[in-house]
């Protein structure tokens, strides 16, 4: 190769190979595995997967739990399978509404597995699925490529629910959302493993959305807490266990929704109440200084409306 090429090819290194996203999924229990995604947001880098990934193997196939932000991540999610199994993905559950939980299930219900999600996501789904698509293009552009929001096959209705996939129990729970309208936790009594979606956060502040419900967050954390499982997967930051989650998540959601009660109930007007709030105690998460006045604005309307 002459230098010219040579230094081509190093440049195209530079922006594809030496960046390109890895998927890589690690033990958790015997036959439970996680992908830990990037604690930053969404980049050309990451390809939009800046959230964790499940893999559970069973006699009958493997089950995916999030399929990632779009087709081509949800190859390299398959890619990363691969390495870890000679078994079929024959079962994803999405764990809510976000881009990175279900914008990849195109990829894999053409290879003929089954999509699973709560029956509460589906209008979150339909609703932004068009708007989240077209912001990850404006992030990604060709990498979004081939991308088609594509919903579930199997709804899941009730609150509590007991379900199995290749032989293995899952327990799925939902409480009316959290983050997302159909935000579900995703049981596995065998291994007393519970992977979170986006109910928890640890490492990096959580996000309130527009559409996100704090009370019932809350609602679904004390879940967690019945549960006490020996394992926690995220949906953001490193594997953890029940302290840290009530630290990072629990104690941050209650914290500021005590402070918007006083607020709304005193009759603090908005601006005030947000800068009011003492965000001090996790100020070290990631994120914090960008997400805080956000989340107070929206915790503020949410609980005016109660």
């Amino acid at each position: 190769m002459n230098t010219k090429n040579w230094l081509g090819a190093l440049a195209l290194c530079s922006v594809t190979l030496c960046h390109a996203l890895e998927v890589k999924f690690e033990p958790v229990a015997p036959g439970v595995y996680a992908h830990i995604g990037d604690l930053g947001g969404r980049s050309a880098d990451n390809e939009g997967l800046n959230a964790n990934i499940g893999l559970v193997l069973t006699p009958q196939g493997a089950v995916l739990i999030d399929s990632g932000a779009t087709f081509q991540s949800a190859r390299r999610i398959h890619e990363a399978v691969r390495a870890v199994t000679a078994q079929p993905v024959r079962w994803v559950i999405n764990t809510g509404g976000q881009d990175h939980r279900w914008l990849g299930n195109g990829y894999f219900a053409a290879q003929g597995a089954e999509v699973i999600a709560h029956a509460n996501a589906a209008p979150d789904m339909r609703s932004r699925g068009g708007d989240q698509l077209a912001a990850l293009r404006g992030t990604l552009g060709d990498k979004a490529a081939g991308t088609v929001p594509t919903l579930a096959t199997r709804w899941i209705d009730a609150n509590d629910s007991r379900i199995e996939l290749g032989g293995v129990v899952f327990e799925l729970r939902h409480r009316g959302g959290g983050h997302t309208p159909g935000d579900m936790m995703v049981w596995l009594p065998q291994t007393q493993v519970l992977f979170t979606g986006d109910i928890v956060y640890v490492q990096r502040l959580l996000g309130v959305l527009p559409v996100s419900h704090t009370r019932r967050w809350l609602e679904a954390f004390a879940v967690i807490e019945a549960l006490a499982p020996a394992r926690i997967v995220p949906g953001h930051g490193r594997v953890t266990d029940l302290p840290a989650a009530q630290a990072h998540t629990r104690d941050y959601l209650r914290a500021l929704r005590a402070h918007m009660a006083q607020a709304v109930n005193r009759g603090d007007d908005i601006s005030a109440a947000i800068r009011g709030f003492d965000g001090r105690p996790f100020e070290h998460l990631l994120n914090a200084a960008e997400l805080m006045p956000g989340n107070a604005s929206r915790t503020y309307l949410e609980i005016e409306r109660e």
